[in-house]
């Protein structure tokens, strides 16, 4: 009860200091995806894919999810047990792959990498690569492609990182998050500057907050929910968020978001990807 009047007190107190122009009503479905409600397509010759979000406008989208301007896609996608992809080489674009249950390997370069819960690939562009699922479940995995600018140079290899053994991070701007970074742009993002997990404890939130930046017009900030009962609060509404669900944090420095953990005894966990600002392209 007391942590139901906080999470009221908290909303009121966000949308009191962010009311002005915020967005409100029915637009903020806008801003949200789900694969489980997506149509599959495959790819790759057995890579069954489901957008989550895709390409429009973070301002004013065309239709449900369809909110990127610098990010070329976002979907969740199952590799059958037993079954490879066909070889490919991205060009002009990279693949970022977060592992959410199942076993497999990714291949490129000579190079060999195990795939499991938790471990995320930066495959970078030219390199040619394929997937096998290993195990006896699907291999399910979240994947983001960016595009790359004229004049990037990628990494030469894939870069595996497994979030298991990655130390949460010492920098905790937002209240209760548990963060751990996975990628930036030292390591090889092209466009993106930040992938990172976020786990809340039971009954905890992170701070409500509009965009970070007063220039929004670059701003492009992604939270999909992996496991827990959680809320998401975007402007005047509270969302359940559910396992496979994301949302896009409206880019106007007007509407406030947030994470909230509802469950009194488990954790929820989160995938977060952002790009902020154009960077300078690694020579």
């Amino acid at each position: 009860m007391k942590f139901r009047l906080l999470v009221f007190l908290l909303v009121c107190f966000a949308l009191s200091r962010f009311a002005q122009a915020q967005t409100t009503g029915d637009r903020i479905g806008l801003y949200f995806g789900d694969w489980h409600n997506a149509t599959p397509h495959i790819i790759r010759g057995s890579l069954e894919e489901r957008d989550i979000l895709t390409r429009g406008d973070g301002l004013n989208p065309p239709r449900p999810g369809a909110v990127f301007r610098f990010i070329n896609s976002y979907v969740h996608a199952t590799l059958p047990p037993g079954t490879s992809t066909e070889p490919a080489r991205l060009q002009g674009q990279q693949e970022i792959y977060f592992v959410e249950s199942g076993r497999g390997t990714v291949n490129a370069g000579g190079r060999t990498a195990d795939l499991y819960r938790n471990v995320a690939v930066l495959v970078p562009a030219n390199l040619e690569f394929t997937l096998k699922s290993t195990g006896g479940e699907p291999l399910a995995m979240y994947v983001i492609n960016e595009p790359t600018p004229a004049g990037f140079r990628p990494n030469p290899n894939l870069l595996v990182r497994d979030e298991n053994t990655i130390p949460i991070s010492s920098s905790n701007g937002f209240w209760a998050h548990i963060a751990k970074p996975l990628f930036t742009t030292a390591d090889g993002l092209a466009t993106l500057e930040s992938i990172v997990t976020v786990t809340l404890d039971p009954l905890t939130i992170g701070k409500p907050h509009p965009a970070p930046n007063e220039d929004t017009s670059d701003i492009e900030e992604v939270w999909t929910s992996l496991y827990g009962n959680s809320l998401a609060l975007v402007g005047n509404q509270l969302h359940e968020q559910t396992p496979g669900m994301a949302y896009l944090h409206i880019p106007d420095n007007l509407t406030p978001h947030t994470n909230i953990n509802a469950s009194s005894d488990s954790q929820a966990k989160f995938l977060y990807f952002a790009h902020y600002r154009p960077h300078e392209s690694r020579k």
